[in-house]
């Protein structure tokens, strides 16, 4: 959430900051109409008061001298009655105003290129080289049914559509995966923890996925609990309503969770595979940084995610998005792609991002440096470190063989039982 005082102050900023979003809503015409009524009831209701204890001191004046006050106090019982009506007024205004920001997106990083679509979003780098097949690679689906891992019908049956049933080697690939992302996590310092999988309305709404994406969310019926889109709303929550130490800073969590979402507004795209599944695993990095270096800190997360691509050996570019392709709650992402061969294309794998105090002011995560007697908002980051599911995927298509085998990467073997290669039964 944006600071109510500084849009208060920079509402052209603002309009700016949702134009280079490409976003015409919400309307800033309609906050300013709303700051107008608020400052026009908090003058009067100021003025009514001030006359109101100018009036007091008459009415002792008044009433020393043995004179009649009664039409004077009456005169400022209306005030007083006036006045409450000014204040629960204002209080409506103010929690019309605080609706509105909760609303609004970040405001775009000076550093974020321009631009609308994903079509706009420059690659900075690449890593690795496209693997060379002597024959048609295949898709990870058909090779992953082929190979009696990957059960989609089974999946149908038992609830429906965009879910999966891994068997064998598919379990047990994506639990190694899993628990090689956490050691590669725990090497650059994460700690790593199990948050709940299910969260109440405050965390979605700390971390911007409430109010606006509800329709992309799994709720609870009958409760006001959600199943959790991503391990980043209950791990960012932690620490909603606490003041961290400055020393304490950055401080990095890991977690590996299942994720539910609705993919509201996604019909038609990727109904193969486990490209856009309403249920996956992912590995999520969060990081609480000091404001002075969370674009340092941005980097360094970034370069967490790469290390796992890097070492399973998956070539890769980094792409930077666009004003307008940036998540809402976000003022500046790295987005990380890797290549699929039987897609024939690059897909996102990571999304690594930094949101300044935005997420902190909604949650209301603070610091407090050392001598300062104030604390202040401290800046989160967040990023996959990486998505189970799609480096499945990765590893699928990149390591297929002519026989239909897939041979797994090195650094993966430790975590199979030594296995090498999956093969057909």
């Amino acid at each position: 959430m944006l600071d109510l005082k500084f849009v208060q102050k920079n509402l052209d900023a603002v309009s700016q900051g949702l134009a280079r979003r490409c976003k015409t809503e919400p309307d800033v015409a309609e906050f300013a109409r709303l700051d107008e009524a608020r400052i026009a009831l908090i003058r009067e209701a100021e003025a009514l008061k001030a006359e109101r204890n100018s009036g007091s001191a008459e009415v002792a004046k008044l009433k020393r001298a043995g004179q009649d006050a009664t039409e004077l106090m009456a005169r400022m019982s209306a005030m007083g009655e006036r006045v409450k009506e000014l204040d629960a007024e204002l209080a409506v205004i103010e929690a019309q105003e605080r609706d509105w920001l909760l609303k609004v997106p970040n405001i775009p990083h000076e550093s974020t290129p321009d631009g609308c679509t994903e079509n706009d979003n420059p690659v900075l780098r690449h890593w690795g080289a496209k693997p060379e097949f002597a024959f048609a690679p295949k898709e990870h689906w058909e090779l992953g049914q082929a190979l009696g891992g990957l059960d989609f019908e089974r999946a149908g049956k038992l609830t429906g559509s965009r879910f999966c049933v891994s068997f064998g080697w598919a379990a047990r690939l994506e639990r190694a995966l899993g628990a090689f992302m956490l050691d590669c996590a725990a090497e650059n310092g994460y700690t790593e923890v199990i948050p709940p999988y299910i969260v109440n309305k405050a965390s979605m709404t700390g971390t911007g996925q409430l109010p606006k994406f509800e329709e992309d969310l799994f709720k609870i019926q009958g409760q006001d609990y959600y199943l959790i889109p991503t391990a980043e709303v209950p791990v960012t929550n932690l620490h909603a309503g606490e003041v961290l130490e400055e020393d304490q800073l950055p401080l990095g969590y890991c977690a590996l969770t299942p994720c539910f979402r609705s993919e509201a507004g996604s019909y038609g795209k990727d109904t193969k595979g486990l490209i856009r599944q309403h249920q996956f695993h992912k590995v999520e990095l969060v990081r609480f940084a000091h404001p002075d270096t969370s674009f340092e800190e941005l980097e360094r997360l970034t370069g967490h995610a790469e290390m796992v691509l890097q070492r399973l050996g998956l070539h890769y570019r980094v792409i930077q998005l666009c004003g307008g392709d940036l998540g809402f709650s976000s003022c500046k992402t790295y987005d990380i792609e890797v290549w699929l061969p039987g897609q024939d294309k690059y897909r996102e794998i990571s999304s690594c991002s930094n949101f300044l105090d935005f997420q902190a002011r909604r949650a209301n995560i603070r610091f407090k440096a050392k001598g300062a007697k104030k604390s202040e908002f401290l800046h989160t980051l967040n990023g996959s470190g990486l998505a189970v599911g799609r480096t499945l995927v990765a590893v699928l298509e990149n390591g297929q063989q002519a026989d239909g085998s897939v041979l797994l990467p090195e650094a993966l073997r430790p975590y199979m039982g030594g296995v090498e290669r999956i093969g057909p039964k």
